[in-house]
């Protein structure tokens, strides 16, 4: 395999093998939110080019343990006070997401954000809910890394396959002003799910992906970039779920599943270049895997799902448009900051 594919192609072939895999063994398996799993294997498989270490790994073990811990801490807090409660919760998505800007791992600061906020929300309206988010996180991510390890076994990178650069960090003062705006990004879409945790955890996952692209996405291209990778994610999953119709057994789900990663996966890792950047066709393959996972589970569970999806993105986009907002505000703040640096020097 390693002689008969060039390096972009390995890496493709190892997101979409091992994309499908964690969807069709996390629905297979039942877990509680089956989505969580290939969402965390996605940024697992397509950020990282090596296997985890055995550091990294007791590192997100302390990391699921920690996010548990403070997300149920936080509940009676939401309860009791919830004007100090929302603002730990903004407070620990403001660390999280700094942690990753200052060149922390950006696949623990995404569990961290994601993490908090879905056990919170869910604990406000339920401590068994809380417990179900608590333990859909658990085992999705234990699914997604063994299943991260096993693709790396079956399509490893070469040995002449340079090592993965180490992240730069910004600055303290940039660093920290975007990361306020990313937990701005993902604070109305939290405060949305406390009043329906149940029907609302695919937003919080939405917002999480997006605060995360935020952090890379300048003002001038945020609508092309946010908005646009939405869109696009919504397409592949309505063509998704009509390819699906046509056989529906879980070897399709894989199949159709693995066609589909190779597709974005090409784009991803530039083997069929285009001009958007691979965090837009990162985030379009999150997106379509979210609104694909539960479309799935609506139609098991008898509902609607043509309107449903209908709602569910209707919500995406309006999470979408305000975090363009976001960031053209903050791009105003940043050029006012170096207009009048420049005055006074």
């Amino acid at each position: 395999m390693q002689t008969s594919l060039s390096l972009p192609g390995q890496r493709a072939l190892r997101v979409a093998a091992g994309t499908a895999l964690t969807l069709a063994a996390s629905f297979a398996l039942d877990l509680p939110i089956p989505v969580v799993a290939p969402v965390f294997a996605v940024f697992l498989l397509a950020t990282q080019n090596r296997p985890l270490s055995f550091k990294a790994a007791l590192a997100l073990a302390l990391v699921v343990a920690a996010t548990t811990g403070s997300g149920l801490l936080l509940v009676p807090l939401l309860r009791y006070y919830p004007l100090t409660g929302v603002l730990l919760v903004g407070l620990g998505l403001f660390l999280a997401f700094r942690f990753g800007l200052r060149g922390g791992n950006n696949l623990v600061a995404t569990f961290l954000a994601a993490g908090l906020t879905m056990i919170s929300a869910a604990g406000v309206a339920d401590q068994q809910l809380a417990a179900t988010v608590v333990g859909a996180l658990i085992k999705g991510l234990l699914l997604a890394v063994l299943v991260s390890i096993v693709s790396h076994a079956l399509f490893p990178e070469p040995a002449r396959a340079p090592s993965q650069p180490a992240a730069r960090g910004m600055p303290d003062h940039r660093a920290a002003l975007v990361a306020l705006q990313a937990a701005l990004v993902v604070m109305p879409a939290w405060l949305l799910a406390m009043s329906d945790p149940a029907s609302y955890m695919p937003i919080i996952m939405k917002s999480v992906s997006l605060g995360r692209q935020s952090c890379t996405t300048s003002a001038r291209g945020a609508a092309r970039e946010l908005l646009g990778s939405t869109v696009v994610g919504g397409l592949l999953a309505i063509a998704f779920w009509f390819a699906l119709r046509l056989f529906v057994n879980l070897w399709m789900f894989y199949l159709w599943m693995l066609l589909f990663g190779l597709v974005v996966g090409r784009k991803l890792h530039r083997i069929s270049p285009t001009r958007y950047s691979p965090g837009f066709w990162l985030n379009s393959l999150v997106t379509m895997i979210i609104l694909l996972g539960q479309s799935v589970q609506d139609s098991v569970a008898g509902k609607d799902v043509y309107r449903a999806f209908a709602v569910r993105m209707a919500l995406f986009l309006a999470v979408t448009v305000y975090a363009c907002l976001m960031l053209q505000i903050f791009d105003g703040t940043r050029r006012d900051e170096q207009t009048l640096e420049r005055h006074t020097s």
